[in-house]
């Protein structure tokens, strides 16, 4: 093989490795990005709740329950900040409604697997047992639900995300409201055009907007997902090892060139 072959191999090898892969479109949630919770009108909670993140609302500004609730962030009860997050919730909102379907006719996913793709629900769409987002290795597997009115997660629901899925790229359009019923363990984006109603214990590692109505929390979790872009030593070790095959590659064809004009 001739140093331009090898040199070849070797950036395709970690051209591979460096550029992501994905079937669906991220989507950019702008400022909205550090929002554990937002809504359009009122944010209620009771018990102790806890949010991993912003809280805010917008047009409204009623914020009750905190404490005895936490929240591990800043809060805006109305103002400008949240109003520029509520603009970028429904850019995003439009965004995820906006993708073509991979798969249609979805009603309910009941203790099942589901791969990377679009998931569309011309009206409801429930879960139920272990929905489990299995993200196929692939460098940056998305995961877009639409439904056309509710959600609703049953109790005995838990969304598990295995093989590369992440909670930060998967993400819930609902055409009205969303409910996650006591003690479901959800993972993901929820943008709901109306309101939000989570029972008692629920845990979302994600974020929660209801866009034109009220948020209501019992005693939850809600944790901002957290990004696992590649840390830089990962990349330098990845640029270090290119240069290492290249170089080895040339050192190879040197030491092949040197042996045959030995043996002239």
């Amino acid at each position: 093989m001739k140093t331009a072959s090898l040199f070849a191999f070797a950036v395709a090898g970690v051209a591979s490795a460096l550029l992501p892969a994905h079937a669906q479109t991220v989507v950019n949630l702008g400022t909205a990005s550090t929002f554990a919770a937002l809504a359009g009108t009122t944010v209620t909670s009771t018990e102790l709740t806890v949010l991993n993140g912003n809280l805010g609302t917008e047009p409204g500004a009623a914020i009750t329950g905190f404490g005895p609730g936490v929240v591990n962030g800043a809060t805006y009860a109305g103002g400008a900040v949240a109003q520029q997050a509520r603009i970028d919730v429904i850019t995003a909102y439009n965004a995820v409604s906006g993708q073509t379907a991979t798969t249609t006719g979805a009603t309910a996913f009941a203790t099942t697997t589901l791969t990377p793709g679009v998931y569309n629900a011309a009206a409801s769409l429930s879960l139920s047992g272990i929905v489990t987002l299995d993200g196929n290795n692939q460098a940056n597997p998305v995961f877009v639900f639409q439904m056309g009115s509710t959600l609703l997660a049953a109790g005995t629901t838990q969304v598990v995300l295995t093989n590369g899925a992440r909670a930060e790229n998967v993400y819930w359009q609902v055409g009205s409201s969303a409910t996650l019923d006591s003690a479901a363990v959800f993972a993901g984006t929820i943008f709901a055009n109306t309101s939000i109603t989570l029972g008692s214990g629920v845990s979302v590692d994600g974020r929660l907007f209801a866009i034109n109505g009220a948020l209501s929390l019992i005693g939850n979790t809600v944790s901002v997902p957290v990004s696992a872009i590649p840390e830089p030593a990962t990349t330098s070790l990845l640029v270090a090892g290119f240069f290492g095959l290249v170089i080895g590659a040339r050192r190879f064809h040197q030491r092949r060139t040197a042996a045959r004009a030995a043996t002239v």
